[in-house]
C-alpha cells in the first residue's frame, strides 16, 4: 500500500463526499452585504484544497459540483447532470442521457468530455485519488455525443451509481495540466449551485449563488464557510452571532437549550468512531491477537454517556447503521478480566509495573487524535485510562499531521448511509484506498468483493453478515461508538431535513442547499 502523510483537517472537514444535486422532496466579512442579502455563515474547519476526485474530505464539494447521479433527502439515488441512464446487464454498460442545458461556472457548456476526463483523473495512479477504490472496475468510457456517455464494468458493482454522485470536474481547465498541483484546487470552476467568490486563506471561504444553475435558482445569495478549527470555539461563535449554523459537540449543545433564537438539529448518522490498530506498527504487525484482546477492554456504553451525553449508539460493525447490519457477531462487551485472559493465552504475562511483556516487548503504544476534535480526544483519553486498567501502557497524542505508515493506532472515523459498499471495501479491502492501516485478510477481500458484484439483495444480506463474521475473528478496529450529528442553526435559517441520515462527520446536511433560505 502507497502511505501518504496527510493534514488532518478539522471535525467539519473530515467528512464522507458528496457531490450531487438537492432533491426537491471571525474572518468571514459580511459586513458590506445589503439588508435583503441571504448570506448563511458556516462554521466550517479548514481547507487547502478543494477538488472531489482527489479528495475525500471536503464537505463544501457539494454546493460546487454536481456528480452524474445525486441523493435526495433519503439518501437514495436521484437523476443530476445525467437526466437518466440505462444498464445492459450483459455487457456490464451503462448509457448516461446527460441534461444538454448545463453550464459551468465560466459559461463554457458542460458535455460528455467533461465526465469520461473526470473518471479517467480519478483511476490515473499518478493522481494517487483517495476514491480510486470505487473506480476501480471500469474497463471502457466512450464518448458517444456531447450528451450520451457509455461506461462498462469489467463485472457488476451495483454500487456504481452511488460512486457516480462524484463532483465532475471541467476538461477544459484541467487537460494536460497536474491536477495535483494546479492553481484550479484554490479556486474552483463546477457547474453546482453555488460559485467561488474569495478564499482568505485560513479564515472563510465564501461562495455566490449560481443564478444560472440548471435546476433552479438557490434561495440563499451566498455561503460563506468560516474556517473555526476548535469545536468550542464553534459554538461560541454560534451563540454570539458571527455563524448562522455549525455541528458542535454534545457537552456545547447545552449552550442553546432554551433559547428560542437557535434550532437545535440532532440528526442520525452511520457515523463511527473506532480504535484503528495500524499493521504496520510492529507491536500490531507482529501480534494480530491485540485487538481482538483489546475490545473486551472498552466500556462502550461509559464512553456514549460521557462523551456523547447518550447522542448515539454502542458501536460494533462498520454496517451496523442499515439493513446489511448481522446483530449476532460478536460484539466484544465491556469484560476487562477477558481482555487480560486473551492476552495471557497468547503469551502475554504481567510485569512488576502491571504492564504486559511479551518476548521482551512492553504493551505500550499511542493513540493519535487529530487537532480540534475534542469528541474523538475525549473518546481516546478514556480509552487509554481503560486500557491502562487492564495492564497496557496507552498514552494519547494530538496531533497536526497523520503519518499512517508509522503511528501505531489513530482515533478514527467513518461510516456511510449510502450502498455498504461505501466505506467497507475501500476501507477494509486489501490495499485498497482508504485501507490506512495495512489490514489484509484473504476471506473478507473475497466477501466484500461478491458483495459488490451481486443485484441479487439476499445474496448481498448473506454476503456482508459473513464479512462480519469473519471482521470479528480478526478485528481491524475496536469499535466504540456511533454518534449523532447535532446541528446548531439560527431559528431563521430555513430548510434543512432533520430526517436525513448523515454520513461520516456529519455529511448530508446540504443535500437540498438550494431550497435553504433565511427568513
Amino acid at each position: 500500500m502507497k502511505f501518504k502523510k496527510l493534514k488532518i483537517m478539522s471535525l467539519a472537514m473530515i467528512l464522507s463526499l458528496m457531490a450531487g444535486c438537492s432533491s426537491t422532496d471571525k474572518g468571514a466579512d459580511t459586513s458590506t452585504k445589503s439588508s435583503d442579502e441571504k448570506v448563511l455563515v458556516y462554521g466550517s474547519g479548514d481547507y487547502t484544497s478543494i477538488n472531489p476526485a482527489l479528495y475525500e474530505h471536503g464537505e463544501i464539494n457539494s454546493l460546487i459540483f454536481n456528480g452524474l447521479t445525486a441523493h435526495d433527502k433519503n439518501n437514495k439515488v436521484v437523476p443530476c447532470l445525467a437526466e437518466s441512464w440505462e444498464l445492459d446487464k450483459k455487457s456490464n454498460t451503462y448509457t448516461f442521457k446527460l441534461r444538454n442545458n448545463v453550464k459551468w461556472h465560466d459559461g463554457k457548456k458542460f458535455t460528455a468530455e467533461d465526465v469520461k476526463f473526470t473518471l479517467e483523473t480519478i483511476m490515473n495512479p499518478d493522481n494517487a485519488s483517495e476514491i480510486v477504490s470505487n473506480y476501480e472496475d471500469i474497463k471502457n468510457i466512450e464518448v458517444v455525443d456531447e450528451t450520451t456517455i457509455k461506461i462498462t464494468l469489467k463485472a457488476p458493482n451495483v454500487a456504481m451509481l452511488d460512486y457516480l454522485t462524484i463532483g465532475i470536474l471541467p476538461k477544459h481547465l484541467l487537460e494536460g495540466k497536474d491536477i495535483t498541483t494546479d492553481p484550479y484546487n484554490q479556486n474552483p470552476i463546477g457547474t453546482g449551485p453555488f460559485k467561488m467568490e474569495k478564499w482568505d486563506k485560513g479564515q472563510s471561504i465564501t461562495l455566490d449563488k449560481n443564478e444560472d444553475y440548471f435546476e433552479k435558482e438557490p434561495g440563499l445569495d451566498k455561503v460563506v464557510f468560516k474556517i473555526v478549527v476548535d469545536a468550542k470555539a464553534k459554538a461560541m461563535q454560534l451563540k454570539s452571532g458571527e455563524l448562522d449554523l455549525a455541528q458542535v459537540t454534545p457537552k456545547d449543545m447545552s449552550i442553546f437549550d432554551g433559547n428560542k433564537d437557535f434550532k437545535e438539529n440532532i440528526m442520525k448518522t452511520s457515523d463511527y468512531r473506532g480504535i484503528m490498530y495500524n499493521f504496520n506498527a510492529p507491536l500490531f504487525k507482529g501480534n494480530r491477537e491485540l485487538p481482538n484482546a483489546l475490545s473486551y477492554a472498552i466500556d462502550r456504553k461509559a464512553i456514549l454517556d460521557s462523551v456523547l451525553l447518550g447522542h448515539g449508539q454502542v458501536a460494533y460493525s462498520p454496517l451496523q447503521a442499515g439493513v446489511y447490519n448481522n446483530p449476532d457477531i460478536e460484539k466484544f462487551d465491556y469484560n476487562p478480566s477477558k481482555a487480560k485472559e486473551k492476552l495471557e493465552n497468547s503469551g502475554w504475562k504481567q510485569g512488576s509495573d502491571g504492564i504486559y511483556e511479551k518476548n521482551g516487548t512492553k504493551l505500550a503504544f499511542e493513540i493519535v487524535c487529530g487537532e480540534g476534535d475534542q469528541v474523538r480526544i475525549d473518546m481516546a483519553n478514556i480509552c487509554a485510562q481503560q486500557l491502562k486498567e487492564i495492564g497496557a501502557d496507552v498514552k494519547v497524542s494530538v496531533k497536526a499531521e497523520v503519518d499512517w505508515e508509522n503511528q501505531d493506532s489513530f482515533l478514527i472515523g467513518w461510516g456511510s448511509p449510502f450502498d455498504p459498499d461505501d466505506h467497507t471495501y475501500k476501507v477494509f479491502g486489501t490495499d485498497k484506498g482508504s485501507n490506512y492501516n495495512m489490514y489484509s485478510n484473504v476471506k473478507v477481500d473475497e466477501l466484500l468483493q461478491k458483495a459488490r458484484e451481486t443485484d441479487v439483495d439476499k445474496d448481498r444480506v448473506k454476503y456482508y453478515k459473513e464479512f462480519q463474521e469473519e471482521m470479528v475473528k480478526d478485528m481491524p478496529y475496536t469499535f466504540i461508538s456511533y454518534i449523532d450529528a447535532i446541528y446548531v442553526g439560527k431559528s431563521n435559517v430555513k430548510g434543512i431535513t432533520p430526517q436525513t441520515v448523515l454520513g461520516h462527520h456529519g455529511v448530508g446536511i446540504f443535500n437540498n442547499i438550494v431550497d435553504w433560505t433565511i427568513e
